[in-house]
């Protein structure tokens, strides 16, 4: 396998975004297992991604200004709404004993939501994937498609056990607490600003 491919992927996936820091916050305020399950939902997101890459709807979507503007958004509202419901969900950064579980499906679907909506990893499947890849070679694109996915899923899934290391070790100080829970509302928010001018 080509190692420019597994070493720029490898950027493109460690390089922090919406997806880690949606599982960064799963992790660090509701532990490890929650923080992994939203680290498998980021990965899950990047299947239609993949899939759109194959048969040719990312290149529509990139051709058809309207599409990819309505994407951006769309995208970009889902974030500001992020932002806003941690900000809102004051108990999201607290740190219990003994938390209660988040339902799986409830994480999963936010963490989808979270990278379906970002159409950053469609122009990355069809802007980059295809350089290493023969023409007209799908098996090829679903293979470096799914170490791209694996490898997204590996690096998420550090990050969430860090964050649950960290959550661990957090003293019961509201204020810094707080202060976790604007800093993420903010990453949010810039995040949300940054895909709406890009």
């Amino acid at each position: 396998m080509n190692v420019t491919f597994l070493l720029t992927t490898l950027v493109v996936v460690v390089t922090p975004g919406t997806g880690v820091l949606y599982t960064l916050a799963a992790g660090l305020a509701h532990g490890r297992r929650t923080g992994v399950v939203a680290a498998f939902g980021c990965t899950l997101a990047g299947l239609p991604h993949l899939l759109a890459a194959v048969t040719g709807l990312a290149a529509l979507l990139q051709a058809g200004s309207v599409a990819f503007t309505v994407v951006k958004y769309v995208g970009a509202a889902y974030l500001l709404y992020m932002a806003w419901s941690m900000l809102r969900d004051r108990s999201a950064l607290v740190v219990e004993q003994d938390p209660a579980p988040r339902p799986a499906a409830r994480v999963i679907g936010s963490a989808v939501l979270v990278n379906l909506l970002n159409p950053k990893p469609a122009l990355f499947f069809l802007a980059f994937l295809p350089q290493f890849v023969p023409a007209g070679d799908i098996g090829a694109m679903l293979r470096l498609g799914g170490v791209f996915m694996a490898m997204t899923f590996a690096v998420f899934t550090a990050y969430a056990l860090c964050a649950a290391a960290l959550r661990e070790r957090l003293p019961r100080r509201p204020g810094l607490l707080t202060g976790m829970r604007r800093g993420f509302a903010a990453c949010f928010v810039a995040l949300s600003l940054r895909l709406a001018v890009a």
